[in-house]
């Protein structure tokens, strides 16, 4: 099985492009959540099994070049497929007193988490993981209507070129989870009764206690520090 331990380069740069275009090139497909991993073991689809080891920290790009022959003109390049991102822009905010701008900083903090939305605050600018219908997103973004806030859908690969490692863990480890939608009427609706007669059922909350769905490995971290610091 190869061992990848560095990456050769990418697929998009120019000395590479030419010298792929004459070459047979295998793909490994990585989910968004495998690619922020530094170790894996993957087959790619020409059925080649890989060992990736980087250094820590390190993750792969959609079109690194993991494997390079050129006796036989064969490669192997990584392909990831980030999901768009929601590109808010608070640099419209800047003019207004401190108070004002914790007081906006607030309510969109409280928008995003009502949703369960996960996001990454860098530069200026808030972005969120599209993980669910935009018409939904924008929906969310319209009711509350966030005076001096601007927004815009954008490529996660545009995304991906601003964040250090772990910012860009945080921001696509996670989002393959199927995420909430609850739109802009937040989390309270009713169950009507079934049947002729009747029924009264427990209150239905939506605060997940039952069972949950698999979080990510990083969720779960955070999840078990909470409990050891109420224990």
């Amino acid at each position: 099985m190869p061992l990848i331990e560095t990456v050769l380069g990418n697929a998009n740069d120019p000395e590479w492009r030419a010298r792929l275009a004459h070459a047979h090139v295998d793909t490994l497909d990585l989910s968004q959540w495998d690619a922020q991993k530094s170790r894996l073991r993957k087959t790619t689809r020409d059925g080649l099994p890989l060992a990736v080891s980087l250094e820590r920290g390190e993750v792969l790009r959609n079109g690194d070049v993991l494997l390079w022959d050129d006796a036989e003109r064969r490669a192997v390049v990584c392909r990831i497929d980030l999901c768009d991102v929601l590109d808010i822009d608070l640099s419209g905010l800047d003019d207004l007193s401190p108070a004002r701008i914790v007081e906006r900083a607030v309510r969109i903090g409280h928008a995003l988490g009502n949703q369960h939305w996960p996001a990454v605050c860098k530069g200026g600018h808030v972005y969120v993981p599209i993980t669910v219908d935009r018409n939904v997103v924008a929906s969310v973004m319209k009711t509350h209507h966030f005076e001096g806030v601007e927004y815009r859908f954008v490529q996660g690969e545009a995304v991906l070129d601003t964040l250090d490692p772990a910012e860009a863990r945080r921001l696509f480890g996670g989002s393959e989870v199927p995420a909430h939608g609850h739109g802009p009427h937040g989390h309270g609706h009713h169950h009507p009764a079934h049947g002729r007669k009747e029924r009264r059922h427990a209150p239905h909350r939506h605060d997940h206690d039952d069972a949950e769905p698999e979080r990510p490995r990083h969720a779960r971290e955070c999840m078990d520090v909470r409990g050891a610091v109420h224990v």
